[in-house]
């Protein structure tokens, strides 16, 4: 039904949005499992922070070198530079150590908590005022988080599975944070204008974690599958996947690519199960789907709800994706 309404480019977009944004959630859903099977084993938690950002800022710098970027805005300086320190350098260190303590079908579960941290942060710092619906679905999906973190001591794969918890909670704050600070960036510049620059910003402070990391056991073995892991992090999970995002807002809009965040815990279960690195367990599943209710719950609300006068959303400026659909919110995911 849905092809119905779309003509012959507007199919192919749409195929190539939903694709894009499958494998930027796949990439995500893998790299919660790698990330613990390397941690303590192959590398400290230290080490996997400074291959994603600082390397990731060599890597974007690289990039930056083969396509043309535009000058950046003074008044956007400051956006960048906090989203960089705090909302990716902070981020991803809370992340990877919630990985080092917690269980990785658990910090999957939590990740999908992002959204829900968004209208908070609108609430309390943008005047938004989100529908009935909307706070039901942060209550429900809170419900689910408070099931992940009191089922988090009993046995399972990590060593303090709920400091693991709160960390990552802590983590998808500091993500949200990115999401909203860099909304009005995201609509002004290609993704290599923006992101070599965020990713320089989150890689200076990362630097001071260099002495933390300098006797990472990786580098005294042949084997090849912890290399294969270490380059996977790098480049598809931390330089691929955020590229993949792009096209698939202006393809398929940024609600839809919001939706597939869900999908996240459900490959990193898959992937945490055939890695031998956890079992899935009833609570979890109960959970998850928990979380997702109340996730639903808000996108429901969020498209319902008419934009107030302290958003300043005008008609004109809203964009209107490839199928039709009014997108006031391009701005999707990044892990």
């Amino acid at each position: 039904m849905i092809f119905e309404f779309m003509d012959a480019s507007n199919k192919k977009g749409f195929l190539i949005g939903n694709l894009c944004i499958l494998i930027a959630v796949i990439f995500w859903g893998v790299n919660v499992s790698v990330t613990k099977a390397l941690i303590p084993e192959w590398m400290t938690a230290y080490g996997i922070i400074i291959v994603r950002l600082i390397g990731g800022c060599i890597v974007m710098w690289i990039t930056s070198l083969f396509i043309k970027c535009s000058k950046i805005q003074k008044h956007d300086w400051l956006k960048l530079i906090l989203g960089g320190a705090i909302g990716l350098f902070l981020f991803i260190f809370l992340f990877i150590l919630s990985l080092k303590y917690g269980d990785p079908i658990d910090i999957s579960i939590i990740m999908t908590l992002p959204p829900i941290f968004v209208i908070l942060i609108g609430v309390i710092f943008l005047k938004q005022r989100p529908s009935w619906i909307e706070y039901l679905g942060v209550v429900v999906s809170f419900i689910g988080a408070a099931i992940v973190i009191l089922d988090g001591g009993k046995g399972r794969a990590g060593s303090n599975n709920t400091l693991g918890d709160i960390l990552a909670i802590v983590s998808t704050l500091c993500y949200a944070f990115y999401l909203v600070i860099l909304e009005g960036p995201t609509k002004t510049y290609k993704p290599i204008t923006m992101l070599r620059w965020v990713f320089l910003f989150s890689a200076i402070p990362a630097c001071a974690l260099i002495p933390f990391a300098t006797h990472e056991p990786i580098f005294h073995t042949r084997e090849a599958v912890p290399w294969i892991e270490i380059a996977f992090i790098l480049f598809c999970v931390t330089y691929i996947a955020y590229f993949l995002v792009e096209p698939a807002i202006k393809y398929i809009g940024s609600e839809l690519v919001s939706i597939y965040q869900y999908l996240l815990p459900v490959f990193a279960t898959i992937s945490a199960v055939l890695m031998g690195l956890d079992k899935l367990k009833w609570m979890q599943v109960i959970a998850m789907a928990i979380i997702i209710v109340g996730m639903i719950l808000t996108n429901i609300g969020k498209k319902r709800r008419k934009p107030t006068a302290s958003e300043n959303v005008p008609e004109n400026k809203q964009v209107v994706d490839n199928t039709g659909k009014v997108s006031p919110n391009p701005q999707a995911l990044r892990k």
